[in-house]
């Protein structure tokens, strides 16, 4: 399991660039006009893990799996989405298909490059596709409830229903009040239920302490998860070997790539943790969500280890760095045994016994 996020903004900002980039590809066509991006381009990108090079060098791996993210470049939305404007409903029903949004937005001059409002401002442009994505929203409770007097729904389901569009109808934000909640919303399709980070594509020169554009943003959202990133830094990058790209950005003073930046911006905002399996055929990285328990992680590798499940050993990564082995870490009392209600932290190198 890895996860998907969709870039989405208005056209011009920036997405194909960034996309490029980020998955090291040409396969989103970047121009300076509108729909550039008609059908989404995906690219997969491993979740580069130093803790899972050391595990595979110690236990020998013939092979070594990375965990991976999933960028998906979705058309550029323009206001009128959810009626059907521009590629409105194309590029609403992409979005439903990821497990977070990345809301790229504009945050730099150029007069080479038009703008689709012909102004620069990244704030209204985030309002924008609020707005879309909220008024999508509304559309598809409004036709759920209409749905509810031939008796499809449930008291407690229409009753959810009706107070979130009564927040959305206002313009506010929707409060998930539980689990259950949660997985009916995902269902029926919500988009403003999912989790966001908003990404300021700044210039060369603003990419370690923003500008205006990045100020207004921060000051009308403060309580988002708000990255900058240069798509053109990150572009350049993409192109370079190891060597050459840490001498790029020692040069321009850049400590994190944007694409690592998004990584552990993703992994937070989504409560997701790594567990690894490591031995002389393979050396691999999983991910879970946060406060998995054990059975329930060993149905990531195959779905029957979960009601199979026995016992799992477990080490963290730092105790088998160390001491080289699964084994030497038993000798050395660092080894556990682990039942069905453990759960599995980030970093557990994990072995899992289970029933044939």
């Amino acid at each position: 399991m890895g996860f998907k996020c969709g870039i989405v903004g208005l056209p011009n900002v920036g997405k194909s660039t960034l996309f490029n980039a980020l998955t090291a590809s040409k396969n989103a066509e970047a121009a300076n006009f509108p729909f550039c991006t008609i059908n989404p381009n995906i690219g997969v990108v491993d979740v580069i893990d130093t803790r899972l090079d050391q595990l595979a060098i110690l236990s020998k791996s013939k092979k070594k799996i990375y965990t991976n993210i999933t960028f998906v470049d979705i058309a550029g939305l323009v206001k009128g989405a959810s009626k059907g404007e521009g590629l409105g409903n194309k590029f609403l029903s992409h979005i439903r298909e990821v497990d977070a949004i990345i809301h790229l937005v504009r945050c730099f001059d150029s007069e080479r490059i038009t703008h689709v409002n012909s102004k620069i401002n990244p704030a209204n442009d985030l309002e924008t596709i609020k707005t879309e994505i909220i008024l999508s929203d509304i559309d598809i409770i409004e036709k759920k409830l209409e749905k509810s007097k031939k008796k499809l729904l449930d008291e407690k389901q229409i009753k959810i229903l009706e107070e979130k569009l009564s927040h959305l109808s206002k313009g506010e934000e929707i409060k998930i009040n539980s689990e259950d909640e949660k997985n009916f919303l995902s269902n029926i399709g919500l988009l403003s239920i999912k989790p966001k980070i908003i990404v300021c594509n700044v210039d060369e020169e603003n990419v370690s302490n923003g500008n205006n554009y990045t100020q207004q943003i921060i000051k009308s959202y403060p309580y988002e998860k708000i990255i900058n990133i240069c798509a053109d830094i990150e572009d350049q990058l993409s192109g370079l070997d190891k060597k050459e790209k840490e001498i790029f950005m020692q040069d321009i003073g850049l400590d994190k790539t944007g694409l690592n930046q998004l990584i552990k911006e993703g992994y937070d905002l989504l409560k997701l943790d790594t567990f690894f399996t490591s031995g002389p055929e393979e050396s691999r990285a999983w991910t879970i969500e946060k406060n998995t328990s054990a059975p329930k992680a060993a149905s990531v590798i195959h779905t029957d280890f979960e009601k199979n499940f026995i016992r799992a050993e477990a080490v963290t990564c730092e105790d088998f760095i160390k001491y080289g082995s699964a084994e030497k870490c038993k000798e050395n009392g660092k080894l556990r045994i682990e039942g069905k209600d453990y759960i599995v932290k980030d970093g557990d190198v994990l072995y899992f016994r289970v029933n044939p």
